[in-house]
């Protein structure tokens, strides 16, 4: 298992050089750059605009920017040693790169971890309780709840919770924390960061909590109709204890393979909840580093994006080799 993880993690070098590359060639490729909107203001002079662009090194080729990027990027300094990865210097806000991923990473990992938390939390016992209601009025009624909540756009569901929170004043719109958090007594930091927390985790929780709940369902009920289920109910046991111990577990390691596809939806739909709700995760910086061509930002951004989806990856494998023995990763 750990030469397992030791290669998933090397494998992740080649990724993040090819999206890093591709990405680096679209950006190249877009009309203008940041000093190309600095230079429309007439308080700033054009040999200023010169001056910065050569010391950015935005005067060279793409390929050599690139270059250079990855270079300062790298832990290794030439010709040997090693040296602290610099991922570049933010022109908007004129701030180190990794300073302000380093504010913005643990907000994105705070969302999508507390989303992860109430859709698995959800889904699971709902599916169960589904599965168990199969032959009653209850399965063709929640089957059509489970469709129209597939059917809802987050793009939708955003603006509504917006409208909810406008509307109603009871949970706050945008941001993370209310103004002043900081001389909050600890119980109200907590409570404060949760009321934030409710409509963005909400948002991102119902459309992948359906999608959960109808895949769990369905590998239930094809469970519920193997060979073992039988004698488990031949032996006499009752139909909740079927399901808890006996079809349950065996239907666990599909919906850990089903994690790690969550994880990553979670990501994604989190960087478009992100701009919506004025979460200020990585999703708001790298919406607001394309507005501004702020190249740097933008590629630590979705470098970290990427990290995240094959983390996700990685630990959906390691949580089926852990609760499977059959699973090897030699």
């Amino acid at each position: 298992m750990t030469k397992y993880i030791l290669r998933r993690a090397l494998h992740l070098l080649p990724i993040l050089l090819g999206v890093s590359f591709l990405s680096f060639l679209l950006i190249s490729l877009s009309p203008g750059d940041f000093l190309s909107t600095m230079s429309l203001d007439p308080t700033v002079s054009p040999e200023r605009v010169a001056q910065l662009r050569n010391q950015f090194g935005l005067d060279r080729p793409w390929y050599v920017q690139y270059g250079l990027w990855l270079y300062n990027l790298s832990p290794y300094k030439f010709p040997f040693g090693l040296k602290w990865p610099d991922p570049g210097y933010s022109f908007s806000t004129r701030m180190p790169v990794m300073a302000l991923m380093n504010q913005r990473f643990g907000n994105t990992l705070t969302l999508t971890f507390s989303a992860e938390c109430v859709i698995w939390f959800t889904a699971i016992p709902l599916a169960t309780f589904l599965a168990s209601r199969r032959k009653t009025w209850i399965d063709p009624v929640a089957s059509s709840l489970l469709f129209t909540g597939i059917s809802l756009p987050q793009v939708l569901l955003s603006l509504l919770a917006l409208l909810l929170a406008a509307r109603t004043g009871w949970f706050p719109i945008g941001g993370m924390h209310t103004l002043g958090y900081e001389t909050f007594p600890l119980v109200s930091r907590l409570i404060d960061l949760i009321r934030h927390l409710v409509l963005p985790v909400t948002v991102l929780a119902i459309g992948e909590t359906v999608i959960l709940v109808r895949y769990a369902r369905g590998s239930l009920l094809e469970t519920l109709e193997k060979e073992f289920i039988l004698a488990a109910r031949a032996k006499g046991l009752s139909e909740r204890e079927v399901l808890k111990r006996h079809a349950l577990p065996n239907a666990w390691n599909s919906l850990l393979t089903l994690f790690g596809f969550s994880f990553a939806n979670i990501i994604s739909a989190s960087f478009l909840v992100e701009i919506i709700m004025g979460w200020p995760g990585i999703g708001r910086l790298a919406y607001d580093a394309m507005l501004t061509k702020d190249v740097y930002v933008l590629m630590a951004s979705l470098l970290a994006g990427t990290v995240f989806l094959v983390f996700g990856n990685l630990i959906s494998d390691i949580l089926l080799a852990l609760t499977d023995p059959r699973v090897r990763y030699e």
